[in-house]
């Protein structure tokens, strides 16, 4: 794999820079669903305090998920190129999304409906990182034909694993496409017609869906993955994907339930 581009003087990560394509892509997809949606926002600006944000949550979650080793030498893992993980990305990034929107005026669930397209292309398109500079979020060995081996990593195998970061670009990139079209035909039956206006979908309903979606292919990502068990037998990954599975749930309940 190419864990490092070397441009002359400059030796630029390949995850970091694939965190900046994804970082670039996510705003324009949100960019156009506040456009589409009528708000007056700017996802570029959101979407680089929310993406700091989200570095930073990621990093203080990997650290402290063990902290014996954190404490006996922080300022070097601190500063490491590596070691973020997805859940305290999550937790930091969304935090400063909800802040975000919550100054710019936006209506809570329709934003949040805006951000799960861009969210989840982003976080598919992010994973390109994890697969070129092979950094260990790749699965367990494999006899399938598309097995792959990471002899040049930034945690290196010679064995044939499975390539887990294309998996979850490929499911992310389709569940990012459902969502995008859940909006669009939620937005279509909210024009108004001859008649009452029926709205097809109330606000919410589509970050629900992107909370069960994505907590679903987590799960079944790590299944294949080399994470070490946590609590129950099941890693830290999945078990933050039940919570938010159990979220979309019960959120998308209380949706319904009120709609009546």
């Amino acid at each position: 794999m190419i864990p490092y581009l070397h441009l002359g003087p400059l030796t630029i990560p390949t995850f970091g820079l694939m965190v900046a394509v994804a970082l670039i892509s996510a705003a324009y997809i949100l960019q156009a669903d506040f456009n589409r949606r009528g708000f007056q926002a700017d996802a570029f600006l959101m979407i680089t305090i929310a993406g700091l944000a989200g570095i930073a949550g990621a990093k203080l979650y990997h650290l402290l998920e063990e902290p014996a080793v954190f404490f006996a030498n922080p300022m070097a893992l601190l500063f490491s190129r590596y070691g973020f993980a997805w859940f305290g990305g999550f937790i930091g990034g969304c935090g400063a999304m909800l802040i975000l929107g919550w100054r710019a005026g936006l209506p809570l669930l329709e934003f949040l409906d805006a951000c799960s397209p861009a969210a989840a292309f982003g976080y598919g398109i992010g994973r390109i990182g994890c697969f070129l500079s092979g950094d260990g979020d790749y699965g367990k060995p494999t006899s399938l034909p598309w097995g792959l081996s990471f002899p040049n990593g930034v945690v290196p195998t010679t064995e044939r694993v499975h390539p887990a970061p294309l998996y979850e670009l490929l499911i992310w990139c389709v569940i990012g496409a459902f969502l995008w079209h859940m909006g669009s035909n939620a937005l279509q039956s909210s024009k108004p017609v001859k008649g009452p206006r029926v709205v097809k979908r109330s606000g919410g309903e589509i970050f629900c869906a992107y909370l069960i979606l994505t907590g679903v292919a987590r799960f079944s990502v790590e299944i294949i993955r080399i994470n070490p068990p946590w609590l129950f037998g099941m890693s830290n990954a999945q078990v933050a994907s039940l919570v938010t599975i159990v979220v979309g749930v019960v959120l998308l309940w209380r949706l319904k339930t009120a709609a009546h």
